[in-house]
């Protein structure tokens, strides 16, 4: 069919109005002239700060995996030292010095452990010399020689000849006189101690004199005896003698 003029010029106004009524703009154009079909053109959220809890982002972790080595040590030319072995023990005899740290996991040396100087034993008697047993020893024959009535015997192992009991021989006998017999008890001597040109121990004592009249006394305390360690002293001398006595009697 063929149009007319008078249809063009109607279609023409319908278009017209078409588009007034849109605004008289492109329905692919939106807001300042964005195209809508463009993502960039609509608003950004704002970013969140954190995690979904609200709580900072997590810092970053530390050191993972084995530990970086430790640089070798040197010694004063440069060359690297061996390693320590762990179950070495200090030489007692190497020199200490007293600014170097100390490894508390390391023993220390005998020779520099005040604990252990402290409780060290004495220094065992050298072959020969009177022993503490044999201290002890001569308090027991002192004994032995009362009881059989051989005064002048335990008179001798007073020192000095037995001056050193304070009486003379016949004073010293005199003083058994009512005594019918006597029983001793010895506790181990104690730690030798050492004098000018002496050496003296102490040993305990529990005595019971039983008297001519049946009755008994008893008697604790501890003989002293001491013996002497100089050049030319003569084996009499040397041997261990009793020194002086500190016995006291225990009333009933």
């Amino acid at each position: 069919m063929r149009s007319t003029p008078a249809l063009a010029l109607l279609t023409a106004a319908l278009l017209a109005a078409a588009l007034a009524a849109c605004g008289g703009k492109d329905p692919a154009v939106a807001g300042d002239g964005a195209h809508a079909g463009d993502p960039s053109a609509l608003p950004a959220p704002e970013g969140g700060r954190g995690s979904i809890t609200g709580m900072p982002d997590a810092g970053t972790p530390g050191q993972t995996g084995a530990p970086a080595p430790a640089p070798p040590q040197l010694d004063e030319n440069g060359n690297p030292l061996p390693p320590a072995d762990p179950n070495a023990v200090a030489d007692p005899a190497a020199p200490v010095d007293p600014n170097a740290p100390v490894d508390p996991a390391l023993p220390v040396p005998a020779a520099h452990d005040p604990a252990a100087v402290d409780a060290a034993p004495a220094a065992p008697t050298p072959a020969g010399e009177p022993t503490p047993e044999d201290a002890v020893a001569v308090v027991r024959d002192y004994y032995a020689a009362i009881n059989a009535h051989r005064y002048e015997r335990a008179y001798a192992l007073w020192s000095d000849g037995g001056r050193a009991s304070g009486q003379d021989a016949q004073q010293f006998a005199n003083g058994f006189a009512q005594t019918a017999g006597v029983s001793v008890e010895l506790a181990p001597a104690g730690r030798v101690d050492a004098g000018a040109g002496q050496r003296h121990i102490e040993v305990p004592v529990s005595i019971t004199a039983t008297q001519r009249d049946g009755s008994q006394r008893r008697f604790v305390g501890a003989y002293t005896l001491r013996r002497a360690v100089v050049d030319g002293a003569s084996a009499e001398q040397r041997a261990w003698r009793i020194a002086s006595a500190d016995i006291r009697e225990l009333k009933p």
